[in-house]
């Protein structure tokens, strides 16, 4: 077998959810080598694009990429969502939602809830000299704001964080993804009864009585719809969150930067959206025979396109594996998809990030790595630290 798809095999071999310290260096050579490479996946048969150009060009072409290849991995859990959606459809689906999350919903309030809950977390721990940051802050405090959001008990959030890990967990163990599916079923019904009969402003009560071409929407739809935004909520902005603070803590001349321009924060985002994107893969399912850097991929085959190797393809990016500030390109990253599915979220999961590191530096002097921290950023589907030890004071 050649190397680098014998170094491939192995590394798409384990699970998708596997703490997998660093495929970069697969990534790299399967750019320069093997640009795209048919496996054997969790979720059946799979070609992985791996350069930054490819991928880019497969997210633009809709109408050859179809993202109803969703449905055969977190679609089978979360039911029929905007994710696989298209068109006039998606379109209809995607305008109920939207004003939720747009710029204004996050000047008019929803900002202020953010720093709220992160004030809220960090008094828990201000006065300890020292945190682990992973699970007494990043882990926690973004499904709270959709807790906030949805108008739910927050006392169920952490419950709710792991039956989104659950979902995710599919192609690895579908038997508890599906259980977790059931679960929040069996959780949500009596909120859609609930505001159907007594609406608030909250997203539950704006998706329950939503008409689409007149017709309210099923109640599976309102329940797909949820099913992703908690996963959407949690898992997504906890590791951006996480893998910001890591960035920062172990790059001294950036955090410098950031204490002393506002707007450095906002670059410190985009370069940690860009050097690791929490989500690191886009399923695509082709429509018709295409061919990618001189590989034939039949119609109905599942195309796995790799964000996260794209994003550090330095075709695109000049010394991509370093966390550089200020990079004159950092826009182009794809962390967020591109074109009609392009992440709802994505305002957010910036001022969550934005909130999140602006206060804990404001109220943790001299924030840093603990001297033993062992904290370092895992994962192949979905990368983030798995632990932050940091000492402040």
């Amino acid at each position: 077998m050649e190397p680098q798809l014998e170094s491939a095999t192995r590394l798409f071999g384990g699970t998708m959810m596997s703490p997998v310290p660093d495929p970069y260096p697969v990534y790299r050579r399967l750019r320069n080598e093997r640009p795209v490479v048919v496996l054997d996946s969790q979720l059946g048969r799979s070609a992985l694009v791996s350069r930054y150009d490819d991928v880019a060009a497969a997210l633009k072409d809709g109408a050859a990429f179809s993202s109803r290849g969703n449905a055969r991995g977190i679609g089978l859990v979360m039911g029929r969502t905007i994710l696989e959606m298209e068109g006039r459809e998606h379109l209809r689906q995607r305008r109920l939602v939207t004003p939720a999350f747009s710029p204004r919903a996050l000047r008019e309030g929803l900002d202020v809830v953010v720093e709220t809950i992160v004030n809220q977390l960090v008094d828990q721990f201000v006065n300890d000299g020292k945190a682990d940051l992973v699970p007494q802050f990043t882990f926690t405090f973004p499904l709270r704001v959709m807790a906030h959001v949805m108008a739910l008990p927050i006392d169920d959030f952490e419950q709710f964080h792991h039956w989104a890990l659950d979902l995710l967990s599919i192609s690895d163990d579908p038997q508890r993804g599906f259980d977790a599916a059931q679960k929040i079923v069996d959780y949500l019904r009596p909120f859609l009864e609930e505001r159907r009969a007594t609406p608030g402003a909250d997203l539950i009560s704006t998706l329950v009585h939503a008409e689409v071409d007149g017709e309210k929407l099923t109640e599976e739809e309102v329940l797909s719809f949820l099913r992703l935004l908690l996963p959407a909520g949690a898992e997504t902005t906890y590791r951006l969150t996480g893998s910001l603070i890591h960035a920062l803590l172990t790059h001294p001349e950036a955090l410098d930067q950031v204490r002393s321009d506002p707007a450095g924060l906002d670059r410190a985002i985009e370069e940690t959206l860009r050097w690791e994107a929490a989500v690191q893969y886009v399923s695509r399912e082709t429509t018709r025979e295409v061919e990618i850097a001189d590989t034939t991929i039949g119609a109905g085959e599942l195309v796995m396109l790799a964000v996260g190797s794209a994003n550090r393809d330095e075709r695109r990016f000049d010394d991509p594996d370093r966390f550089v500030l200020g990079r004159e390109n950092v826009a182009d990253h794809l962390a967020f998809g591109f074109g009609e599915h392009f992440c709802l979220g994505s305002n957010l999961a910036r001022l969550e990030a934005r909130a999140a590191v602006r206060i804990l530096l404001d109220r943790l002097p001299n924030l840093r790595l603990a001297p033993d921290a062992d904290g370092r950023i895992v994962g192949l589907a979905f990368r983030s630290p798995d632990r932050l030890p940091v000492v402040f004071g």
